[in-house]
């Protein structure tokens, strides 16, 4: 496990990597952030984007959602996976918003996950981006990332990587850590063929080092 001291060495590097790490989903709301979060579940950004370009366009507005059959909001987003329950959650959740919210999406956490197909992670995520409030959502990059580097433990669940990360962040810097962890994950270190050699963090990461020894012994080096 990292201590400190090099958890913020990490972390530092991370930001100089990617300095400008944001929200890769298109939105100009947080009623469309929303959606797209949604949408965005064992999904990548990229075709989550390319699904919400006409699908904004058509459905601007929670009625809007509600005017049309389950089978028609299917058809829309039948390109992204699980799209039969994603459509009829998001149905629900713009019912719920007009008849809990009076239309707007609400602003704190617990409330946000009272909201059908919308989770932790979705929450943070929205919390965050949508309405400037400091927080960690966890979502596959920052989980493998936190894991690979010892900041957390193998063992830890969803849950304990992000109150670990809540603990050893800055309150501030939580929101920006959260995109940079994403970006790491996403763009360098990859689930499928991370870029340890050229890591500037290899000698600090436990699982960089056991790869990188096992790749010189496979090429006898």
């Amino acid at each position: 496990m990292l201590n400190n001291g090099q958890i913020r060495y990490c972390l530092d590097k991370i930001g100089e990597m990617f300095p400008d790490a944001h929200c890769e989903l298109n939105h100009s709301n947080p009623f469309e952030l929303i959606i797209a979060v949604s949408l965005s579940a064992q999904c990548t950004d990229a075709l989550v984007n390319k699904v919400t370009k006409d699908l904004f366009k058509k459905y601007k507005t929670p009625e809007d959602y509600l005017s049309v059959p389950l089978e028609e909001l299917q058809n829309d987003i039948r390109s992204i996976g699980l799209y039969r329950n994603k459509a009829k959650n998001i149905q629900s959740l713009c019912r719920l918003v007009l008849d809990e919210y009076a239309g707007d999406i609400p602003t704190d956490r617990d409330e946000l996950t009272k909201l059908p197909g919308v989770g932790r992670k979705t929450a943070n995520v929205v919390v965050s981006v949508a309405f400037g409030i400091p927080a960690i959502a966890v979502d596959t990059h920052v989980e493998r990332v936190s894991k690979r580097l010892g900041i957390c433990r193998w063992k830890d669940s969803v849950l304990e990587v992000e109150k670990t990360l809540m603990r050893k962040v800055p309150k501030q810097e939580w929101s920006d850590t959260h995109h940079r962890l994403i970006f790491f994950g996403r763009y360098h270190c990859k689930a499928q063929n991370p870029q340890c050699p050229s890591c500037p963090l290899l000698e600090l990461c436990r699982e960089g080092k056991k790869r990188m020894k096992g790749l010189k012994a496979v090429n006898g080096k």
